[in-house]
């Protein structure tokens, strides 16, 4: 390890970095004309049956598009419910062109993605699984679409409703009994929940990212109100007919309580096999959950698929579609092939440069070396400081950095924990927002990241002061969790620990580029569709100073996973 005077501490204003003009300009070019190929079924390839009834156990009548292959054969069923409509599917112009809706231009397309007409947003197409012999049934849940009654989001009457749905595909006659879960995001929470009622038929799942605790991974994360993607999403479901607007729901509950308990799946009840997608870009949504997910499901055999790719053009990809229908092959058409690896692990050095994908056998990996870093007056340092120190910043108009420039390449891999000792002034609370970023050559160097943002930090995260307590029992010394009961104001002229959770990530640093710590009081990023991660955004509070201390006495230190070569 080595330093340099770029490393030393001092006042910053993290959410201002280089070459944004150019990204603005690729934003634009790409939402005009997004790098997305629609394909029609050819005839006869794919039977259709729309709209068909599916009763649940309380009488209400849900509806199904039902995909199978031409002929009489029984096949495995692949099944996804969600929200969005399973007859939204995207429409053409006169001249042939795919008409895309507003979500595949607003969030950024890495590309180039490639499905057929008869795929809705985020699910598998039902045109590649038929060919590969599989049905496929896509799902409106209760309120959606053109199904009955009055819906719940995350609720565990969905979880009842998605097991009905699965009981009913696997007795048909068009059916094997073998049921598989596949699908991104809302179609990955509705697996959780249904896989965890242990529904007979169901045989494997497949959640291609999705969180799994709804404070801490959407609406509160750290304590900290998200107020940016919940509006679009709220707006997104406004024709579904539901008990309650889960953003407005949210934003009256600042604390974790029983409604909040009754939204999280029992992931220990959770048995079938899985192929779990955790993603090092969907930090702001999605990442935690899922490596907790794969962590805490009871599954005997369970698989963890890493990227840091684009979220959507990763799950239609030629590898991620492999692994998914070797998933498949193996648990719903019980076919000799072997497992998959326990950990598929991605590691990257750039936005645009995967170093190494391997196998490895557990996460985090075993192998870890967990090695703090210390605040000190030269920066970032192996050794913890000798003497005190401090740095103040206003908290509406700038942050702090603390830089360390790495003597050798080092592989940073797994989630990361920031101890800070914080002193406040003119406020009694404040929202801790934190990153790790990559500097090369004195220019920043970006990462994918959530709703497709392509200038993202390697890893953030973010910590209300006021919720600093933390759930002893859920802690681990890399992975701090807070309770987020009860709000403890900090007293003025008090010195006070926070331990901040940072999101799991997977990169090289190079000989001579700089790990730089960011802290703030608000959200690092740009909120524009233009240059910034919209829509994530988060109610931070402006008001006061912040003075972060270290020293013998307050050993604020940043926990790296720094991975060695092996033998």
């Amino acid at each position: 390890m080595s330093s340099s005077s770029d490393d030393q501490p001092r006042q910053d204003k993290p959410w201002s970095r280089p070459g944004r003009g150019t990204y603005a300009l690729t934003r634009l070019a790409g939402m005009l004309r997004p790098g997305i190929s629609v394909y029609r079924p050819e005839a006869g390839k794919v039977r259709v049956e729309n709209d068909c009834p599916v009763t649940t156990r309380d009488g209400t009548v849900l509806r199904v598009n039902v995909h199978r292959p031409p002929g009489d054969d029984r096949v495995p069923v692949i099944l996804f419910a969600h929200p969005y409509g399973k007859d939204d599917l995207p429409a053409f112009t006169a001249s042939g062109r795919p008409k895309l809706s507003f979500r595949y231009r607003i969030m950024r397309q890495t590309g180039p993605l490639v499905f057929s007409s008869l795929t809705t947003w985020e699910g598998p197409d039902p045109v590649w699984w038929v060919g590969q012999g599989y049905a496929v049934v896509n799902c409106d849940l209760r309120g959606a679409g053109t199904s009955e009654g009055v819906g719940a989001l995350l609720s565990a009457q969905e979880g009842e409703d998605v097991h009905d749905l699965i009981e009913w595909a696997g007795a048909q006659p068009w059916s094997s009994g073998a049921v598989g879960m596949l699908g991104v995001s809302y179609l990955a929470l509705t697996q959780w929940r249904a896989a965890s009622t242990r529904p007979p038929s169901l045989k494997a799942i497949a959640p291609w990212e999705g969180f799994t605790s709804a404070y801490r991974g959407l609406a509160r994360p750290g304590g900290v109100e998200e107020n940016g993607f919940l509006r679009l999403w709220d707006l997104g479901l406004r024709k579904v007919r539901q008990a309650y607007s889960f953003r407005r729901e949210s934003a009256r509950r600042p604390v974790i309580d029983d409604w909040y308990r009754s939204l999280d799946p029992d992931l220990s009840a959770v048995e079938v096999p899985a192929l779990v997608c955790g993603s090092f870009s969907d930090n702001n949504l999605h990442s935690r959950g899922s490596f907790a997910g794969f962590e805490r499901i009871g599954s005997a055999e369970r698989h963890l698929y890493t990227h840091r790719g684009g979220k959507w053009a990763v799950f239609y990809d030629q590898e991620a579609r492999a692994a998914q229908l070797h998933f498949f092959e193996r648990h719903l058409k019980g076919r000799d092939v072997p497992p998959l690896p326990r950990v598929r692990l991605e590691v990257r050095d750039r936005a645009d440069h995967v170093v190494e994908v391997r196998e490895e056998e557990s996460w985090p990996l075993e192998r870890t070396r967990w090695t703090p870093v210390h605040l000190t007056d030269r920066g970032l340092a192996p050794e913890p400081p000798t003497a005190p120190g401090s740095l103040t910043f206003d908290i509406r108009r700038s942050g702090a950095r603390f830089g360390w420039t790495v003597a050798q390449d080092t592989e940073v891999t797994g989630p990361m924990a920031l101890r800070l000792y914080v002193e406040l002034h003119d406020t009694d609370d404040m929202d801790l927002v934190v990153g790790v970023e990559k500097w090369s050559g004195g220019r920043f160097v970006p990462f994918e990241g959530s709703y497709g943002y392509g200038r993202d930090r390697v890893t953030t995260g973010w910590q209300n002061l006021s919720l600093r307590a933390l759930d002893v029992e859920r802690s681990r010394p890399f992975e701090p969790v807070p309770a987020c009961l009860v709000r403890e104001p900090v007293p003025a002229g008090e010195v006070v620990p926070v331990d901040i959770a940072l999101g799991p990530s997977s990169t090289l640093f190079r000989a001579g580029e700089q790990l730089r710590l960011v802290v703030a009081g608000r959200w690092l990023s740009p909120r524009n569709p233009l240059t910034g991660q919209f829509p994530a955004s988060y109610r931070t509070r402006t008001r006061g100073r912040c003075t972060l201390h270290w020293g013998p006495d307050r050993p604020a230190h940043l926990l790296l996973p720094v991975i060695p070569p092996r033998a």
